[in-house]
Formats: C-alpha cells, structure tokens, sequence
C-alpha cells in the first residue's frame, strides 16, 4: 500500500513540531509549509498562509491537510483574525479547490469555547466557523488544551515562577492539561481515523487541574517545595496584564500576558467533558502531568533556561 500523504501548516511551531512527528511515527509522508528554510523531516514548500498558489503547491495530491499553523499571541484584534480566521479560510478553501477528496483537519483550541473572553479565543471560533461553513460535518476540528512540554518557551514562566518561595497563585478554575508530544500524537491518531466533528484533547485527567496544584507539582519537579501560594485578585492580575501589553505595544511586540489573557487564565473552568473528549479508542494518553513536567524540566535544564542549583 502507498503511505497516505499529508499537507502540514505550523510545523515549525511547537504544536506543530510533535503534529510532524505524529504523523511520521505512523507512516506519512508530510509535505511542510514554511515561510524560510527550515531543518525539518519533511519535504518544504516554501510560502507563507497568504500565498495561495503556495498552498496549492503544498496541497497538490495529498490525502490529508491537517493545519495548525496560527497565533497564539498578537499585537490586537485584526492580526488575530487575520491568521487564526481568515487564514484558516484560506487553507480551507484552497483544499477544497486543489484536494476535493482529501480530509482536512483543523487544530484549534479549547478557547475557542468562550469566544467572548479574548481577541484570541473569538479568532480561533471564527476559524472553526470558517472551515465548518465550507466542510460541513466532514472536516475534524481539534480543540487542544494548555500544552506543555519542550521545546515551548511560553510555558517556562510557569516553572520559573513555581521556583519561587512565594509563588504567585493567578486563577483556582480547573485546566486541562497535554504534553507536546501527546498532544502531537494525538492529533496524528485522530487524523488518520477518519473520526469527524469537533473534539477537545486531555492527557489522564481531562477534567483538568486546579492551578495550585499545577505550580506545586512544577516546583516538585524541580526538587523544591513553595513555602506558599499566592492568590493574585482578578483586578490585579488583569492590571498586570495590561501593563504588560501595553509595553508590548510600545516595543513594537506582540506578548503573550496581557489584559484578555488574564481574563482567558482567570476563567473557572478549561476542564474536559466526556462529552468533548476525543475517544479513548482513537487515542490513548501516554504522559501524566509528573511525568510531563519532569521530562520538560530535564530538557528546560539542558538548554540552560532554568537553573539546577537553589535560587
């Protein structure tokens, strides 16, 4: 049998690395699209989510178009739904012009439940929207929780405040939780399963964690213990955040903590019903959070992002 040939967007992103590596571990063969020439297992096709005749060139007989490429932070409103909305559209539409039979694959986020609290979760609703308008029931969107895991260096300010004596408690809703590379795998199995509709990912408890529990067990696997927790009021926490986005702005960057993500982490509940869960018959979670912030702790360590000695 010939392998089944895959169109890959967001493979040098993080999610998008282990979605490559998913799909590799099961046998396919992905074609990538990237902006500049990068050092990865598949073939590239040079270009970018707004050059169309590079996603036709991307997506030319492949059986599958899985497309994580999108932002998760950004300088406001128009460049989320640029990228997260009308680039899904585009994606979506190409496909369907270029690879009418091949099955297409949308990795949202669990965000986009409450479109309401962010620019970026009414961006990744938007795309939903977008490729449901065009595939119906026949595309497979994916909702991902908070994924964690090397090589991501947006979570490491999780690790580096759980290093702290006091460490600073920033919601008490519950939060699913993925490893990268479960998360990766997953996306791969549910892709090639021929499973369709919408579904959330989770690792062993897809009813999520409390955020103090998360930090605690961060500190622990950096062998320490916090003398205490925290609890930052919404009001402050949201205060920060807009204080941090709007040195964002006068740097001329995007960031990730700003005003809307400190609503997104103050929200009471990015937990998993069974309901939403991708089957267990598709995938399986490989990975406990122990062992997830273990592995991401050793690896944050190598790269000398984090110290080993006590602070």
């Amino acid at each position: 049998m010939t392998a089944p040939r895959a169109a890959l967007t967001g493979a040098s992103g993080f999610l998008g690395g282990h979605v490559l590596a998913g799909l590799r571990a099961r046998g396919v063969l992905v074609r990538a699209l990237a902006r500049r020439d990068v050092a990865l297992a598949a073939e590239i096709v040079r270009g970018a989510l707004e050059d169309e005749a590079a996603l036709a060139r991307l997506m030319a007989g492949v059986d599958l178009v899985v497309h994580v490429a999108g932002l998760v932070k950004a300088r406001g409103r128009a460049a989320f739904f640029a990228v997260n909305a009308e680039g899904a559209a585009r994606v979506a539409r190409v496909a369907r012009d270029v690879a009418p039979r091949a099955r297409f694959v949308l990795i949202s986020s669990l965000a986009a439940r409450v479109p309401a609290l962010s620019d970026y979760a009414a961006s990744k609703r938007a795309g939903e929207d977008e490729v449901r308008a065009l595939y119906g029931d026949e595309a497979l969107i994916l909702r991902p929780p908070a994924v964690y895991g090397p090589p991501d260096r947006e979570t490491l300010a999780l690790f580096k405040a759980a290093r702290l004596p006091v460490v600073p408690l920033t919601g008490r809703g519950r939060v699913a939780m993925i490893y990268g590379a479960d998360a990766g795998a997953a996306v791969a199995a549910a892709a090639l399963s021929g499973v369709r509709g919408c579904f959330a990912l989770a690792d062993e408890r897809p009813e999520g964690y409390e955020m103090a529990e998360i930090l605690r067990a961060a500190a622990r696997a950096q062998g320490r213990e916090p003398w205490a927790l925290l609890p930052v009021p919404g009001p402050v926490l949201r205060g920060l955040g807009a204080v941090s986005g709007a040195l964002g702005a006068v740097r001329g960057r995007a960031v990730m903590f700003t005003a809307q993500k400190a609503r997104e982490l103050a929200h009471p509940d990015w937990g998993v019903s069974a309901a939403e869960l991708l089957a267990r018959g598709v995938y399986e979670p490989r990975t406990s959070l122990a062992e997830g912030l273990a592995m991401s702790v050793a690896w944050y360590r190598d790269q000398g992002w984090l110290e080993r000695d006590a602070l």
